[in-house]
């Protein structure tokens, strides 16, 4: 048996949210295609699609920071997914913090409530 998810629903893409798979701190979310969820069942980590790129796109294949899927959890409509993920490196955010969570809203403002935990530009130097 193979797991079937809804990709059409929403015009082929659907949301997958990156959990820790200790903590469950909500890492990130991003979305999958067909493709992209095959290639993260095969590989054991987290491939997602980019939206801007149009490409797969596999998590910390440029930081290094991968993301080991632990286990993975689909909605009742089979049209979301989370990954329970190890994160291997300091974080999961392009910015250089753990989480893409890391601020709130504060009397109609955005607060950062997380300090960045590794050096984007560094890691991301081209």
């Amino acid at each position: 048996m193979s797991v079937e998810l809804d990709f059409e629903k929403c015009g082929g893409l659907i949301p997958a949210i990156a959990q820790d798979h200790q903590t469950n701190e909500v890492l990130m979310m991003a979305y999958i295609n067909a493709e992209s969820w095959a290639e993260t069942l095969k590989s054991g980590y987290a491939t997602y699609y980019s939206r801007s790129r149009k490409q797969l796109w596999k998590k910390g294949e440029s930081s290094g920071h991968l993301q080991v899927i632990k286990s993975i959890l689909v909605d009742c409509d089979c049209d979301t997914v989370i990954f329970k993920i190890e994160q291997l490196g300091p974080g999961a955010c392009h910015t250089g913090h753990r989480s893409c969570f890391y601020r709130k809203v504060e009397n109609g403002e955005l607060v950062e409530v997380e300090t960045a935990v590794f050096d984007a530009e560094k890691v991301y130097a081209k």
